[in-house]
């Protein structure tokens, strides 16, 4: 597909036929602007305001929720931490914050409040700190005791009145996180250490935490002045190779919906972190995706981060008179839609009338989903825009190309000014699993090929064996050397036992 101009889906009457009726109805009433006063303040996704790219820790860059396809009688939530993970990025590889609090916040009725949060608290722990490894030795399950960095956490169902916790349910107790993929000979069966972090719940729920890769696909140089005006260089999945930390929660929909009779939920995830007066202050939060990166302009980023959907009127003239159109009209001369853009107040404020638009509903940046409507059995990754009532913006599944379906409709898809425009990346580099949770394993640490006469785990071990000896036990010389032959392509590495006489002594002491 040619980026901006190119022909990205064929059906148009999914969500342009739902939203005849939202848009003869018009936008916000100022009534109800008026009623939405300001309140407390917050940041967001992938390096998307200033405060929070600078903790990548406590920073949101993706919400996902979709019907589970495997089981659609649950409600599957995906959301992602920590940007741009390179995937041999040690010694300190990518762990959860232990002083954050890791928040799935549930709107069941439409009133812009959380009636139900998903908390998740993480807690790190260290076998040997007198060693700079993350794992001391081929990890072959999350107990092995060659894992030396670890997390666990807890789960905790929070359940609200007019944002005050009325009940606290405990889902899921020291429950193990998947480890960060160092590489093939640290980890030689990482499929194993990911389904030991899946743990199934009482009652059908299932929870996950750990590395995966970036389920996000995009082209983001488009940064780079939307291309500059030059098309020469597009169609990069600027993502591919990096990991996040994830966590995934799959409940049973009847948990989080208000009835059968009201089943659409908006959704949002938030990060809190203790200041330094002790108390807890959200620094990030993330619903529809693309929001605070290119809705929100610099002044305002900060604050969406720090503020809750209730308050989201402050920022309604970043939605209804968007910079991104006029930013592609002065460089590609595409005439931007005429402004108030009521229908973006629709379908990114409000919910699509009769699709996922919960009664009554008090305009509010979330994730909606209708959670009655059941897996599409072919998806299309342009959602609702192509016929596909499944996919975004109804919910987000992790195939959904919101890129290409945002940019059609900001440059006024729903309003006649039918358009192909896209980023030439159209899919996910990696693909998705079948079942829970869904998203791909992480990129390794080990890019290419172990070296020759290397087979992992095993071998790596006994080659490790001399260097994990204690210092003057026997067979324990004055060198270790760790290399390849030089026919194989390898440089040989000669390390001096002197110099790491300390280290074997440190490695080898009991955990």
């Amino acid at each position: 597909m040619t980026p901006l101009f190119s022909r990205s889906g064929t059906g148009r009457t999914g969500l342009a036929t739902l939203l005849c009726g939202a848009l003869a109805a018009g936008g916000l009433a100022a009534a109800g602007v008026a009623a939405l006063a300001p309140g407390a303040a917050s940041a967001s996704s992938h390096r998307e305001a200033p405060l929070i790219s600078g903790t990548p820790q406590y920073d949101n860059t993706d919400l996902y929720a979709f019907v589970s396809p495997d089981r659609p009688d649950t409600t599957t939530i995906v959301a992602d931490w920590i940007p741009f993970e390179e995937p041999a990025g040690g010694p300190n590889f990518y762990t959860f914050a232990d002083d954050a609090q890791y928040d799935i916040h549930i709107d069941n009725n439409g009133d812009a409040q959380g009636e139900s949060v998903f908390r998740y608290t993480f807690r790190t722990h260290t076998k040997n700190g007198g060693t700079f490894l993350y794992n001391t030795g081929p990890v072959t399950s999350l107990d092995d005791p060659d894992l030396n960095i670890t997390q666990t956490y807890d789960v905790d169902l929070l359940r609200l009145s007019h944002d005050r916790v009325v009940s606290r349910t405990k889902l899921a107790d020291d429950v193990p996180v998947a480890p960060s993929n160092v590489g093939r000979a640290s980890m030689p069966d990482y499929g194993k250490l990911r389904a030991q972090a899946v743990r199934r719940t009482a009652g059908g729920a299932a929870t996950f935490a750990g590395q995966a890769d970036d389920p996000f696909f995009a082209d983001l140089r488009v940064f780079d002045l939307l291309y500059g005006g030059n098309l020469s260089e597009v169609g990069r999945d600027t993502l591919q190779g990096y990991n996040v930390n994830t966590i995934a929660l799959q409940v049973p929909s009847d948990l989080i919906r208000e009835s059968a009779g009201q089943p659409v939920v908006g959704l949002w995830s938030t990060t809190q972190r203790r200041n330094a007066q002790g108390s807890w202050t959200q620094v990030s939060r993330l619903g529809n995706p693309l929001v605070n990166e290119v809705v929100n302009p610099q002044k305002d980023k900060d604050r969406f981060n720090a503020s809750q959907p209730a308050y989201d009127a402050r920022f309604l003239k970043n939605v209804t008179e968007p910079e991104l159109p006029k930013l592609i009209e002065s460089i590609y001369r595409i005439k931007a839609p005429s402004e108030p853009r009521n229908d973006l107040v629709d379908v990114f404020l409000k919910g699509v009338k009769g699709l996922n638009q919960p009664p009554g509903v008090r305009p509010s940046e979330e994730l909606r989903l209708n959670t009655s409507i059941r897996p599409s059995t072919h998806p299309k990754r342009l959602g609702v825009l192509d016929g596909d009532n499944a996919g975004f913006p109804n919910g987000r599944r992790l195939g959904d190309d919101v890129v290409d379906a945002a940019l059609q409709v900001m440059e006024g898809e729903l309003v006649g000014a039918k358009n192909d425009l896209g980023d030439a990346v159209d899919k996910n580099d990696r693909a998705f699993e079948a079942y829970f949770p869904y998203v791909a394993e992480p990129t390794s640490g080990s890019r290419g090929p172990l070296a020759q006469g290397t087979t992992a785990g095993t071998d790596v071990r006994s080659r490790l064996g001399d260097a994990l000896r204690p210092a003057g036990s026997a067979g324990s010389g004055d060198t270790v050397l760790i290399a390849a032959s030089a026919a194989s392509g390898a440089a040989g590495i000669l390390l001096l036992g002197t110099a790491f006489a300390w280290w074997r002594r440190r490695l080898q002491r009991p955990y």
